[in-house]
């Protein structure tokens, strides 16, 4: 027996030491904190100084705007490297180079977009201090990579070696956001041409509206709703002809992004305030990444502080001291989807009267562990074509603010500089990003909105909304509209501005925008009832509205069961006593203990899942789907219950009724499934935080170490605290220009992409609890200084 524990002890030794080497070759690759490095490589002109507080929250600075850019550059590699590189990777179709043929269908898709080729032509296209910017925050990521003794351990991993950074590929980082931030890219309007010609123009326009039910546009403007259509429901659309494999729609093209100002009369200091949290997927590392960049310009100090994105060397949020910002989604409209009239053969389109051969070119893919593949990518005058969908027919063309100069360039960059929102407003134009709603407040108390980025000057098109003939050279779009032109509000007079990605403006204003799938408004009405509700805000205030969960959208869909579904007999009849009784007392709001909430919740998506089943088997049938569509359900679906038509069932029920209470024993029945009693269908199990590491699905055992705690979160979608299935708040923060030591800036997890590092989860409990973490970097914990 003793040969055995000798053998035990011997292994258990091997395994101690195996983990040691382990944790040393790892920690070879933590950032360093402190001390002191040369940094020839990254071409510093003069000393820089890297301090962190104990979260990790880094401060730079600097001698100059460059050197900042430098040091900021090498942080970000030493911290980040590995997400840079995917977000890279994904705009330019390269991760299959990285994890192999896994990833061969999303670099195949993404390569018709031929980001690479596009962000270099950008970069030749910038003035010259935009390019040495750029060229600047390179070499300090490369310096700053090279500092690390072993390589960032997802490399490790992946037995791979990292590339080094060109300018071109922070270029590449703003395309990805673009992949992100305005993800129909033509697929939306082919759905609404393919609901176009299912039904009768009458019923088109019926279920296309926008929401007349919650209106919080900035400007006052209101649309009125449109009636259901006295004509009959469309027989197609009656039958489930062709059974749907996704049958749930979406109510928005995108659910992320709130931001809201008040001025200075409405704060109880008296200065303006600006409140912004960015929704978007969450994981580790998280998106953003808070610094505060000083420097030295023309002899007067730069300070300016907010979140950056690293793979670039702006501050994407934040306040320079005289100016805050921050942004949304405006979720309108930057792409428009050509039919091409082909020539006998196939081989030329028709473009301005006459016809043109296609450009094209080969687009090489390597592949980690296999051969290189090569795709074959055609372009026209406007964009590239896109893939056939579903049965074969016409071909079409993508045309997209992406794939213009003016949609990609540092003009976020003016914004370090501005003194005034007016200043701020003009620059916006000129920004080349993923257009956004630009949320200001300055130093004197002012507010302000507008849309930041570029917006085509669309003509002769009729409806944009869905696949158009340009054939002619009618419909085009003729530039982009200049600052004068940019839809905006200055000094509103009640002192309070809001936007939540649905529509901010009517009439001509809208029309520039158009409709990209606009949020249904019940989010950003809530929000602006919460700023009309007080007259006076601290940041606290502002916080506390971020964080407000009350489940003001479903009221209606509640009422709806008690007063209409959940009868007498039908609660006898199927056993609902405890059904009923949690909706009555838990349905208020998206709260983690909440069991009503998640049933009144799952009601309304089985109900209209019911209702538009037939559409989306449709749609489907022609290669797409029912959340393609810019159709928010909920609109023509309320219109449709109260209504009660015979004629607008399904074909499978024989009364409205019969409708409603199957979706109650539907959606009761597969909640049940899931958490095994209805007692124990709470929010919380169905809402966790899901945030996780991208290496975590793959090496699941790994998962306790790279994720975050995937405990059950409070908020939900159409409610200012935005959380469901692991998409939310990716930061959270309240300033007022001038006065950033009273602020809040927190971020899901940490700065640190490295799970060693003590910065890894370092924000991620205050998060989780609204608890204050301060604007500003808090007290030198880590010192570094980088020498030329």
């Amino acid at each position: 027996m003793r040969w055995i524990k000798r053998l035990v002890l011997g292994l258990l030794a091997l395994v101690l030491l195996l983990a040691a080497v382990l944790t040393g070759l790892l920690r070879g690759s933590l950032a360093q904190l402190d001390g002191e490095r040369n940094a020839s490589a990254a071409e510093l002109a003069a000393p820089v100084e890297l301090q962190r507080d104990a979260r990790g929250y880094l401060s730079v600075v600097a001698e100059n705007r460059l050197d900042a850019a430098r040091a900021l550059g090498f942080a970000h590699a030493q911290e980040r490297f590995f997400q840079m590189d995917l977000l890279r990777r994904n705009a330019a179709g390269e991760l299959a180079a990285l994890v192999g043929a896994k990833a061969l269908p999303l670099d195949k898709a993404r390569r018709v977009h031929r980001f690479r080729t596009r962000a270099e032509a950008a970069l030749a296209a910038l003035d010259a201090p935009d390019h040495q910017l750029l060229d600047a925050y390179a070499a300090g990521v490369n310096a700053g990579l090279a500092a690390l003794s072993v390589r960032p351990p997802e490399y490790l991993l992946l037995r791979q070696a990292p590339v080094a950074w060109r300018a071109a590929d922070t270029l590449l980082v703003t395309l990805s956001m673009y992949l992100d931030l305005q993800r129909g890219q033509g697929r939306d309007e082919l759905a609404m041409g393919a609901l176009h010609s299912l039904v009768p123009p009458d019923w088109y326009a019926f279920l296309t509206q926008h929401s007349s039910d919650y209106q919080a546009a900035l400007d006052d403007s209101r649309v009125d709703a449109v009636p259901v259509p006295a004509s009959p429901w469309p027989a197609a659309l009656r039958a489930a002809q062709v059974a749907c494999s996704d049958c749930r729609g979406t109510d928005a093209r995108d659910i992320g992004s709130n931001n809201f100002a008040v001025s200075a009369a409405h704060a109880t200091h008296g200065h303006a305030m600006l409140a912004d949290d960015m929704h978007l997927g969450l994981r580790v590392p998280g998106t953003w990444f808070k610094a505060r960049l000083q420097w030295k310009e023309q002899g007067a100090a730069r300070d300016l502080t907010g979140v950056t994105l690293p793979g670039t060397p702006l501050v994407v949020a934040g306040s320079n001291g005289q100016v805050a910002w921050g942004f949304t989604n405006t979720t309108s409209d930057w792409t428009d989807v050509i039919r091409l009239q082909l020539s006998a053969n196939g081989q030329a389109y028709r473009s301005g009267g006459a016809d043109k051969p296609f450009i094209r070119h080969q687009e090489r893919i390597e592949v980690a562990g296999a051969p290189a593949e090569s795709v074959e990518v055609l372009e026209t005058d406007w964009g590239p074509v896109l893939e056939p969908t579903g049965q074969r027919g016409p071909r079409h063309a993508l045309r997209w603010v992406a794939y213009d100069p003016q949609g990609l360039n540092l003009g976020l960059r003016q914004l370090e500089r501005a003194a005034t929102v007016d200043e701020a407003v003009r620059a916006a134009a000129g920004m080349g990003l993923p257009a956004q709603n630009l949320m200001l407040a300055d130093r004197t108390g002012r507010i302000a909105w507008t849309v930041a980025g570029a917006i085509p000057r669309r003509v002769g098109t009729d409806d944009p909304n869905r696949p158009q003939d340009w054939s002619d050279g009618k419909p085009r779009w003729q530039g982009y509209l200049g600052p004068d032109e940019q839809p905006r509000v200055l000094d509103p007079a009640d002192g309070r501005l809001w936007t939540a990605n649905s529509r901010m403006v009517g009439g001509a204003a809208l029309a520039k925008l158009g409709n990209g799938g606009y949020d249904l408004g019940a989010r950003a009405q809530q929000i602006r009832d919460a700023l009309r509700a007080q007259e006076r805000f601290d940041e606290a205030g502002l916080h506390a509205i971020q964080m407000d969960h009350r489940a003001l959208f479903l009221a209606r869909w509640q009422r709806l069961l008690l007063d209409r579904v959940l009868t007498p007999d039908f609660v006898a009849q199927e056993g609902l006593q405890a059904y009923r009784q949690h909706v009555e007392q838990s349905s208020d709001a998206a709260r983690v203990d909440a069991v009503g909430y998640v049933l009144v919740r799952e009601f309304r998506a089985t109900l209209l899942e019911l209702l538009f089943a037939p559409l989306a088997g449709q749609l489907e049938a022609q290669g797409h789907k029912l959340a393609d569509l810019r159709l928010a359900p909920e609109v023509p679906g309320w219109a449709l219950v109260q209504a009660g038509r015979a004629d607008t069932l399904p074909e499978a029920f024989a009364s409205w009724q019969a409708l409603l209470q199957a979706a109650v024993l539907r959606s009761r029945d597969a909640l049940v499934a899931r958490h095994g009693t209805l007692d124990q269908t709470t929010w919380g199990s169905e809402n966790p935080a899901n945030v996780r590491h991208p290496l975590s699905a793959v090496l699941p055992l790994l998962a306790r170490w790279l994720d975050m705690p995937q405990q059950g979160l409070a908020g939900d979608r159409h409610m200012p605290r935005v959380h469901a299935a692991g998409h939310g708040q990716s930061e959270r923060m309240v300033v007022a220009p001038g006065h950033e030591e009273d602020g809040w800036l927190v971020l899901p997890g940490g700065q640190s992409g490295h799970p060693l590092s003590p910065f890894y989860a370092a924000d991620h409990a205050a998060w989780v609890n609204g608890e204050r973490v301060p604007f500003l970097p808090e007290a030198t914990q880590h010192r570094l200084i980088l020498r030329p």
